[in-house]
């Protein structure tokens, strides 16, 4: 009797099983990578579910991996040598890699003018279990703009900023991102213009009475319809004038 009713408590009810693959994590998506000066910056949100859309909780890191895009004839996307892991993120301890805007940021400097390079991130748990690869992106590395020279005019009603853009040797000149940080907060550097000014000048209005401003501006270009921010120009500084 008491073999019968083990054997009956063992055949109770199960629920469908659930397939080992589906607990990694989702692969990482919206990867992308955007030059300024002479370095990529290769981005990337994290993953917020696992494969099969439960909750990550136990991310541990990414692992970004880099190859250079050789011709047609010659590249290889699937070759097991086709790809360098450049980077292991380790979530505890990122290093150099920031988090910012909901992304994480890495800066690739070892890329060189002229040649094409294709990123893919994996992400890993702390059981070491990895994701599928992300999306995919590439980027050819072209030579920087130079720096633009910039000057400030105050008034009681905002800062005028005026600069000039010494010639390109690659794209086309797009305009100019200005920055702004309050004093000498770096905490508080914003970029006042989200897509470029096309002129040469642009007057900030926005100001608080009594607070010193330091600006800077960088050159815009445009290559095969990929926009490229170059070198810093000389930074100034400007405060509201008092009025007469």
């Amino acid at each position: 009797m008491v073999v019968f009713a083990l054997l009956l408590a063992g055949c109770g009810k199960k629920g469908p099983l659930v397939p080992p693959e589906s607990f990694v994590p989702a692969p990482v998506s919206a990867l992308s990578v955007e030059q300024k000066e002479d370095t990529f910056y290769v981005s990337w949100p994290a993953p917020g579910k696992d494969e099969g859309g439960r909750p990550l909780t136990d991310l541990a890191g990414f692992r970004v991996y880099r190859r250079p895009v050789l011709p047609p004839d010659q590249d290889c996307e699937e070759c097991p040598t086709a790809y360098t892991l450049i980077r292991t993120v380790d979530l505890d301890y990122p290093r150099d890699v920031r988090f910012f805007n909901g992304r994480y940021v890495l800066a690739d400097r070892d890329v060189a003018n002229g040649v094409a390079y294709q990123y893919k991130v994996i992400s890993f748990k702390k059981d070491g279990a990895e994701s599928g690869p992300s999306n995919r992106v590439r980027r050819t590395k072209v030579a920087a703009p130079p720096a633009p020279r910039l000057a400030a005019t105050a008034s009681a009603t905002g800062v005028l900023l005026q600069w000039e853009i010494p010639p390109v040797t690659a794209g086309t000149v797009a305009g100019a991102h200005v920055y702004r940080r309050r004093g000498d907060d770096v905490s508080t550097l914003v970029l006042l213009t989200p897509t470029p000014i096309s002129g040469r000048q642009y007057e900030d209005l926005r100001l608080e009475r009594g607070a010193t401003y330091v600006y800077a501006v960088r050159t815009v270009v445009a290559v095969d319809g990929q926009l490229v921010e170059g070198a810093v120009s000389n930074e100034v500084r400007g405060k509201l004038a008092e009025p007469e």
